[in-house]
């Protein structure tokens, strides 16, 4: 018994048989297609780094984010192979779809994927290395530390004259970033909380009385007209996706005084490599276009992630080996 097309399909595109390719695809086979190993001829192609072949299986509508058994797209077989050609053509098409129909929708830049009005009305358990939401869905946890103190590094490095000016953080959690800022001594401190239970425990714990310290209680979205403007902002909630920060950015031209520093917790598609750089780049790209400069930090998190660290939490949020720390600077006033 003869291969069907589709079998042929992805020996062609093992191979770069772009002219193959088109034939069987011309004769009606399926592009998007697993083969019993549970990879698409797009990930044959890209796994050998054939890009012109990717280039045809894309434009003849094969999904650029299918994902075989383990958890890898194509992009990710041609960043794990070195294939800088085929990475590129993937990442552009990836970006341009996004853009246009953000189909991977994996989650805000915070943490979590629980929708932000229904983890504002549950209750919240308290532990000492992790805050957990319902269904064992862990809010923040101990790992991030060193994370938050490298994002708390970033945002007061814009202060005023020789020490750190007014400082915004949106979204407390465990207070491990607001935790760090407070090691700078910022003339100002204010922190935006959402949730009741969060919040209590901010004000039982003493934060209400730090003389540089503002609490502001309630959403974002809610309590913009109470907020100023500030020389570094860090965004961090719960619950929330991207097209919520999205909004968030709009408002930064306000928020953010001229050559201010903004940050968020990168969490955008934290368990597959792939789309967390495309994310990356989408973010880039929107705040590039209203004049941010833009930068990633690349901090190594391999050695913070034991098997043990997710002990009892439903979903593990982040499973990559990076974290790349996003720095956005805002446009000078010209004089």
């Amino acid at each position: 018994m003869g291969k069907t097309a589709e079998a042929l399909l992805c020996d062609a595109a093992v191979v770069g048989d772009c002219e193959r390719l088109r034939e069987l695809l011309a004769a009606g086979a399926d592009p998007s297609f697993f083969d019993s190993d549970g990879m698409t001829p797009m990930m044959h192609a890209a796994a050998g780094g054939h890009a012109n072949a990717v280039s045809c299986l894309l434009n003849a509508g094969a999904p650029w984010n299918a994902l075989s058994p383990s958890n890898l797209s194509a992009g990710d077989f041609s960043m794990l192979n070195d294939h800088q050609e085929a990475f590129d053509v993937l990442l552009n098409f990836a970006i341009q779809a996004e853009l246009v129909l953000g189909t991977v929708a994996c989650g805000g830049g915070g943490h979590g994927s629980a929708s932000n009005e229904g983890y504002l009305k549950e209750r919240v358990v308290f532990g000492e290395d992790r805050i957990m939401a319902a269904d064992s869905k862990a809010v923040m946890m101990a790992w991030e530390r060193p994370l938050m103190e490298a994002h708390a590094r970033a945002i007061c490095c814009a202060g005023a004259g020789d020490g750190v000016g007014r400082i915004l953080n949106v979204g407390f959690g465990m207070g491990l970033v607001d935790e760090a800022i407070q090691r700078y001594s910022p003339m100002e401190h204010t922190i935006v909380e959402a949730h009741s239970e969060v919040y209590d425990r901010m004000i039982r714990s003493g934060w209400g009385e730090k003389e540089n310290v503002k609490i502001v209680f309630g959403k974002w979205q809610d309590v913009l007209p109470q907020l100023g403007s500030y020389d570094g902002i860090f965004f961090d909630t719960y619950g929330e996706y991207y097209e919520d920060m999205r909004e968030f950015h709009k408002h930064l031209h306000r928020l953010l005084k001229p050559g201010g520093i903004y940050s968020y917790f990168n969490g955008l598609c934290g368990s597959n490599a792939f789309f967390h750089v495309v994310y990356c780049h989408l973010v880039a790209l929107e705040l590039e276009n209203l004049g941010y400069s833009t930068q990633f930090i690349a901090l190594p998190v391999k050695d913070c992630l034991s098997e043990d660290v997710w002990t009892g939490v439903k979903h593990k949020y982040w499973l990559l080996d990076t974290y790349n720390l996003p720095v956005y600077q805002a446009p000078c006033d010209s004089d």
